[in-house]
């Protein structure tokens, strides 16, 4: 019996199934399913397996699982993949198998009818203390709005939902629905850090804001597909982490600074929970006279991180030095997959705001 669920299963290498699904799963999202036994029980394909439950499994299988419990997932839905936070991955299974969201379209109600309020915690700015904050987001007025009082009339800060974006930062934030928030405002990157004590509520509020995201682009793009649109909802940041940067003489002490890729803007803060970042870099193509190098140009003093890198651009030069050898390769190919990648139109827009900043 035991060859038998080898043979089912040889099709997608999976190390455990479902008996309760019929589908086979990784050990990851094993885990996840024994969170909730109630929908689904979880066997080890090296385990022995019953006639009967190599029959189940034969019968269902993740082609027919999916054709099922996936029938109506909205373009905008954000499916996960195993590198994303165990928060997404467990509230995909749930809202699969357990509140099948996606086999009865009035269940998807919170993120999908373009209107969404409530309160979620939110750091301060100043003292870092989080504090429970009203949010309503609105596709008709094309905004994320907050209020520092329940009964204020006027939004502490308005953001337009065409530069708006979400991602999940649970070890950053130090909780597991921790949501990180950024948009632009005078053209520079503004962060606000929420998080709210109920799971499926802050990936509602996650993809209500992909959704808007995705029928602001069908109205910005209207002869684009739902494949090209997709991507540019949400993202995740290339490459995060400390390193140390000096000014632009390059006489300066060298300081510790918390940097985040964002697509083509390098900024660096000087914790990783502000809301401001203290200066941003624009990372252009290697087309436009961009370049990356390893190390520090000989002359260079003040730096206690001996893994240096040297960013090229038309203007100036930018020197950054990273702990080890490892961060330093990494970082390298972060900004090499940047340099490689030509400029779409509209980044010469922003490489342009970037030139002219005081």
């Amino acid at each position: 019996v035991r060859v038998g669920i080898m043979q089912v299963a040889v099709m997608v290498k999976p190390d455990w199934a479902s008996l309760t699904l019929g589908v086979f799963v990784c050990q990851a999202c094993s885990l996840l399913h024994r969170s909730i036994p109630h929908i689904t029980r979880v066997k080890s394909v090296q385990d022995t397996w019953d006639a009967s439950e190599v029959e189940l499994m034969a019968a269902m299988g993740n082609t027919a699982a999916k054709a099922k419990y996936e029938q109506k997932v909205p373009a905008f839905y954000y499916r996960p993949t195993h590198t994303d936070c165990k928060l997404l991955r467990e509230q995909w299974i749930r809202a699969k198998y357990e509140r099948n969201e996606f086999e009865f379209i009035e269940k998807q109600e919170p993120y999908s009818a373009g209107y969404r309020e409530g309160f979620l915690w939110k750091r301060g700015r100043d003292n870092g203390q989080f504090l429970s904050r009203k949010f309503i987001l609105s596709e008709r007025e094309g905004a994320l709005k907050y209020f520092n009082k329940q009964d204020a009339r006027d939004p502490k800060a308005v953001m337009k939902v065409e530069t708006l974006n979400a991602t999940f930062q649970p070890a950053k934030i130090g909780n597991p629905c921790g949501l990180q928030i950024t948009y632009l405002k005078d053209n520079s990157t503004r962060n606000i850090f929420v998080y709210h004590s109920d799971a499926k509520e802050m990936v509602d509020w996650f993809n209500a804001i992909r959704a808007a995201r995705f029928h602001y682009l069908q109205v910005a793009f209207p002869g684009a597909s739902d494949e090209e649109l997709v991507p540019k909802l949400t993202r995740n940041f290339m490459k995060e982490g400390f390193m140390e940067k000096t000014g632009p003489k390059h006489t300066e002490g060298f300081k510790k600074r918390w940097f985040t890729m964002d697509d083509r803007r390098l900024m660096y803060f000087k914790d990783p929970l502000d809301a401001y970042a203290r200066g941003e870099v624009f990372i252009g193509s290697k087309e436009n006279s961009y370049t990356v190098l390893a190390g520090l140009p000989p002359s260079t003093q003040g730096y206690h991180w001996n893994h240096g890198i040297t960013i090229v651009t038309p203007e100036r030069k930018f020197l950054f030095a990273c702990e080890t050898e490892a961060e330093q390769r990494d970082w390298i190919a972060a900004f090499q997959r940047v340099i490689n990648r030509p400029m779409r139109p509209q980044e010469y827009a922003v490489e342009a705001h970037f030139k002219h900043k005081p």
